[in-house]
């Protein structure tokens, strides 16, 4: 009777596990925002992510930068790393340029712990511009710091609240080569990958040969992408992130 009941329990639960939407975890920032008459800190994302994750079909979850962080990863069904302020430049081994902006060392440690828990642990993970660049930290890689000194223009990053466009070739085979809607992406940054880091491959390329894109080797979904994916109205890398994350949920509850 009791061998019945557990594999009644397990069955149930196994359906509902089928049934429910993926969790998404969305890195965020602890900066000063204003509400009504107050101004206060505040752990914040951008609701276009949050937009984007829950119209491929997930359920968003907002992960602040705290120590202890990465414990959340045995929670996940996927990760989205946002885009924020230029990595510390230590964490590369390089003293920094004067290009380079202000860095928030609390959220660089959080974040770093986080990626690796969630590789570690075949996560689905999507990094968007810092996203991208901190995978590449992790596994020993470097940045090139400001752009505009080795391409010599600024068309990644025109300025202002405007988003570049730049034309992206794919490398044939990689997960990007098999989802990605539109070869032309919008982009807003002056740093970028340099020296490739351990057991990853770039797989995107802009036509003045920066780097675009990064894929984790021998990983199910590991994917950084160096443009702003969620100013783009192709969502295919979010719906990738999406199905990514509904595989594994699958494999984990045969």
């Amino acid at each position: 009777m009791r061998c019945t009941v557990h594999s009644a329990v397990n069955e149930t639960l196994s359906s509902l596990d089928r049934t429910r939407r993926p969790i998404i975890g969305i890195t965020a920032v602890v900066t000063q925002i204003k509400f009504a008459i107050f101004e206060m800190d505040a752990t914040f994302v951008p609701q276009t992510f949050v937009q984007k994750v829950a119209d491929a079909g997930c359920i968003p979850v907002l992960l602040a930068p705290q120590p202890g962080v990465e414990q959340t990863v045995g929670g996940l069904d996927g990760l989205l790393l946002l885009a924020g302020p230029d990595a510390d430049p230590a964490l590369y081994g390089q003293e920094k340029h004067e290009k380079t902006g202000w860095n928030d060392k609390v959220r660089d440690t959080a974040e770093l712990a986080l990626v690796e828990a969630a590789l570690d642990a075949d996560l689905p993970t999507l990094g968007i511009c810092r996203g991208e660049q901190l995978i590449n930290i992790l596994r020993g890689g470097t940045l090139q710091q400001h752009l505009p000194d080795i391409v010599g223009h600024d068309n990644h990053s025109p300025g202002g609240k405007e988003y570049g466009q730049q034309k992206v070739r794919l490398e044939p085979g990689s997960h990007l080569a098999k989802f990605l809607a539109k070869d032309v992406v919008p982009c807003h940054h002056h740093q970028v990958i340099d020296q490739v880091g351990e057991g990853l491959t770039v797989t995107a390329w802009s036509e003045d040969g920066t780097v675009e894109a990064i894929e984790v080797n021998d990983h199910p979904f590991a994917v950084g992408v160096q443009w702003h994916a969620e100013e783009s109205d192709d969502d295919s890398p979010f719906v990738a992130l999406a199905e990514a994350a509904r595989q594994r949920m699958s494999v984990r509850a045969r």
